[in-house]
């Protein structure tokens, strides 16, 4: 088994959905991820708070400067995470298939480097 990483990418500014829409959401989610962990496939998963929360850490000149914020700002940015083990890549796509309609949003999925 590979190790593949299935991205939740937030799009920047977006409005939350309404409480009802969020609730089904999340009961897709932990669906998903129930039937992950039935299959053998769960490593771990969970969401992330917005890049405003983020603390970059960089070296510089033999020390490490740590500023506020995120690395770098777009559109979109990493909302949440799934580490998952799948066969192959055909595998991880339809776990990230799955993942994208239980949380509605765009899903990347990036294989380990040194697996394959």
């Amino acid at each position: 088994m590979k190790h593949y990483l299935l991205s939740v990418v937030q799009p920047a500014g977006g409005t939350p959905p309404a409480p009802d829409a969020l609730a089904a959401i999340m009961r897709d989610v932990k669906a998903f991820n129930d039937e992950l962990r039935a299959a053998g496939a769960w490593v771990f998963a969970g969401g992330l708070h917005g890049p405003e929360t983020a603390t970059m850490l960089r070296p510089q000149d033999g020390d490490v400067l740590i500023t506020d914020g995120p690395y770098a700002e777009g559109k979109e940015y990493l909302g949440g995470l799934c580490l998952i083990r799948a066969a192959d890549l055909d595998e991880a796509l339809e776990w990230g298939r799955k993942a994208a309609l239980a949380t509605t949003l765009p899903i990347e999925v990036r294989p380990f480097v040194d697996e394959h």
